[in-house]
């Protein structure tokens, strides 16, 4: 029987790009990044006024590739800061449509993706979706609990990827992801880990709440009032290139700053371990930093007792976004409803 081939859209939209492809199942048949020059970006107010200036580059980029709005099936978008909810592939429809743009300045750029999917997918009269986004909550109730009544831990992670390289994983391995322990270290700007029981990630570190290790764009557990005075001072760098080079040049101020990034990584994937008890199949790094060997090399002497180390560099978010919608095109799984 030969398989109905369903051509998608991806998009996904990042702070200072926007990443878009077409997939024919889960084959790539055109990848584009959109830049976007922060002199570009200045003239808005806040990130959802950006909606139809990326929107409009998509399209854009669409005609010149020669590929026809009318020959798509489906469009998937990478979704913000909704409500928490559980991991899946959601059908996007009002509520969540207005959820995504709800949050103001506060809202980050990965909110456009939901957006512009839902109402390419209203003139189009097809499906928009949206797979993982940072809020899947499938943390275990011990794991919310802080010292203070009324203050609860959030799950807010890289979910769309660690989702993705940890099932990646199985299939590689002909392991079933929900019968897995497995620690997901998501290594870039932000840096999340988190920790996936038998298919749920019971805990994370919720980088954008200053848990976890400091990295290249966020403190970290520091005093934040000192941190927001020195991130403008012009004194510091977020690209660990730029770090390491100065480290090859003798800078010990360098060495030690890398050299701690990557012990706390460790040490919040020793937290991790001792989320799931001990007993881990694999750690998963994965993520930009993952490209550097010397830092992976600064995390891996530290937790190579713990477990199976392996190493996905990058971030492969357009394929997990289309595989998500593709389970669903496919009736594999069923959509999940935004309530």
């Amino acid at each position: 029987m030969v398989e109905k081939v369903f051509r998608i859209l991806a998009i996904n939209p990042g702070s200072t790009s926007t990443k878009m492809g077409i997939y024919e199942n889960n084959q790539s048949i055109f990848e584009t990044t959109i830049r976007h020059e922060h002199s570009e970006l200045e003239i808005f107010g806040s990130v959802l006024e950006q909606k139809e200036m990326r929107k409009s580059l998509v399209l854009k980029a669409l005609q010149n590739a020669g590929i026809p709005l009318s020959s798509l099936n489906a469009i998937v978008g990478r979704g913000g800061l909704v409500k928490p909810l559980e991991s899946g592939t959601y059908l996007i429809n009002e509520q969540l449509y207005g959820d995504l743009q709800a949050g103001g300045t506060v809202q980050h750029a990965s909110a456009l993706g939901g957006i512009i999917a839902c109402e390419l997918g209203k003139d189009l009269s097809i499906p928009a979706y949206m797979v993982d986004p940072v809020t899947v909550d499938e943390m275990m109730p011990i794991a919310k609990i802080t010292g203070i009544k009324g203050i609860t831990r959030r799950s807010i992670f890289h979910a769309l990827n660690a989702k993705y390289t940890a099932k990646r994983f199985c299939r590689e391995s002909s392991k079933e992801y929900t019968s897995c322990r497995l620690i997901v270290a998501h290594l870039g700007g932000g840096i999340t880990v988190s920790a996936h029981l038998q298919g749920k990630v019971v805990d994370v570190s919720s980088g954008i709440d200053g848990e976890g290790p400091f990295t290249p764009e966020r403190s970290g557990a520091l005093p934040v009032s000192a941190v927001i005075d020195l991130c403008f001072s012009g004194d510091y760098t977020n690209d660990l290139r730029e770090a390491e080079k100065r480290m090859a040049a003798g800078d010990e101020e360098a060495r030690l700053v890398v050299e701690a990034m990557a012990y706390q990584v460790a040490k919040q994937i020793g937290a991790m371990a001792a989320a799931l008890e001990g007993e881990v199949n694999a750690i998963i790094i994965t993520g930009g930093l993952a490209y550097s060997q010397n830092f992976v090399n600064l995390i891996e002497k530290r937790i190579n007792k713990l477990g199976k180390i392996i190493i996905y560099p990058g971030e492969d978010e357009l394929q997990a976004l289309v595989e998500g919608a593709l389970v669903v095109l496919q009736n594999k799984e069923f959509a999940k409803i935004y309530r």
